[in-house]
């Protein structure tokens, strides 16, 4: 693909005027998305690619506001995410009749995900059980204190949500302190009382083809690759794969232990297997794709 200029995203400060470029690209109808992906599908068309991109750059910034929450710097996740987006502009194939919109999202949070776990393993994030599970449910429990706002923790909300995780007060901390840095899209954009948030900039009141993301075609695809990755598995793996990984509300080792009749070291081992295999699965289609 062609270079493609895009509004550059250099850091936390420059973020609304990001924000603020990105909206002023149209969204488009789905003929002019489909002229514009067949033109650049048949004739590698520059300027057709520039705009299924930029009118696509709020999808981007929408998903990655769903990272927010795991301590990596915004602008980092977004631009991964439109690393995603020119890929999936360049393996578009509009003849089969979905939106762009529906099929990029696949690819979006794919990058972004990828990006996600190299961070993971750099910063040792979720080396333990009790790590994963504070990583992956912190954010929501802070919610349902209403404990979302930044900086530290009450002593009182530190108790209560490690004794909801079942985990130590010390790595409530922790944790928290990991992942504080980033609530910049639910910050005030300026210190003016009733100023709106940075999320507030990515909202279009206008209907487009964003509202569609959740449906089914992009659901079953989703789902359908994991599935098939998963094939990989035995019967066990895959039950505690899911278990561990996919559930909004991860078992743990030692209800797994119990169940299985096994030590909570051996749930593990079969754990970190399975998701070995399930990533190398993903890793082989995406590369057969």
């Amino acid at each position: 693909m062609a270079q493609t200029n895009l509004p550059v995203l250099s850091s936390e400060g420059g973020l609304s005027r990001y924000l603020q470029e990105i909206r002023k690209f149209p969204m488009l109808e789905a003929d002019e998305e489909y002229m514009l992906a067949k033109r650049y599908k048949e004739h590698a068309d520059p300027g057709a690619a520039q705009k299924l991109i930029t009118s696509h750059l709020r999808l981007v910034a929408k998903i990655a506001m769903g990272y927010r929450g795991y301590g990596l710097p915004i602008s980092e996740v977004i631009s991964e995410g439109n690393v995603g987006l020119m890929h999936a502009v360049k393996r578009f194939e509009p003849e089969k009749g979905f939106r762009l919109a529906t099929y990029a999202m696949w690819w979006i949070r794919a990058a972004i995900q990828e990006y996600v776990l190299r961070s993971w393993s750099l910063v040792k994030i979720g080396t333990t059980a009790a790590q994963k599970r504070l990583f992956f449910n912190l954010r929501k429990v802070k919610g349902q204190i209403a404990a979302l706002e930044d900086g530290s923790l009450h002593p009182d909300q530190i108790k209560q949500i490690a004794t909801t995780l079942n985990v130590t007060e010390d790595e409530v901390v922790q944790m928290n302190s990991r992942l504080s840095g980033d609530a910049s899209l639910n910050s005030p954009m300026r210190a003016d009382e009733g100023s709106s948030e940075w999320q507030d900039w990515l909202v279009d009141d206008t209907p487009d083809q964003e509202t569609s993301l959740g449906e089914s075609e992009e659901y079953s695809e989703r789902m359908g690759m994991l599935n098939k990755a998963m094939d990989v598995l035995n019967e066990r793996e895959r039950a505690i794969f899911q278990a561990r990984r996919l559930k909004d509300n991860p078992s743990t080792l030692e209800e797994l232990a119990q169940q299985y009749d096994v030590s909570r070291e051996r749930i593990r081992q079969i754990e970190v297997r399975a998701f070995e295999k399930v990533q190398d699965a993903v890793k082989e289609a995406a590369n057969h794709a």
